[in-house]
């Protein structure tokens, strides 16, 4: 089910620069205010993962793009693109259903992902979670 909302220029161009460039440690994506197009709401160079968890709000729907850094247990490094639908318990229902029949626009729009997690609660998009789903067949 397609929303009709559109996905902003700036969203692919953004992602771009964080996959190519590694200008970005993570992007927060958000619908605007008018609920009619999907936008870049934050960027960020932190490395903290405990800073891109205290951006996902606590009551509302986010998407975000983080370049995830692991080893693997035989010492190898490895970075994967990790794609994470944001939709908790207490968001409006409204909004959670926009945020769910929107989410193919954009994550069609970034090419490259290796995961994907879906949140609904912050133990589901905890570190040790998207670990596990990052180093799959790894």
């Amino acid at each position: 089910m397609a929303s009709g909302v559109g996905v902003s220029g700036e969203c692919a161009g953004i992602y771009n620069d964080l996959k190519l460039g590694k200008k970005y440690k993570y992007i927060i994506y958000n619908l605007n205010k008018n609920y009619t197009e999907i936008i870049v709401e934050k960027t960020s160079t932190s490395t903290s993962y405990d800073d891109f968890i205290a951006d996902l709000p606590e009551a509302e729907c986010r998407w975000a793009v983080y370049d995830f850094d692991f080893e693997k247990e035989d010492g190898g490094k490895r970075n994967k693109l990790v794609f994470v639908s944001w939709s908790p318990d207490d968001a409006k229902v409204k909004q959670k259903m926009l945020f769910a029949s929107s989410r193919d626009a954009l994550r069609r729009s970034l090419v490259g992902i290796a995961a994907e997690i879906q949140g609904t609660e912050y133990s589901e998009v905890a570190y040790e979670s998207v670990l596990e789903k990052a180093s799959r067949g790894h």
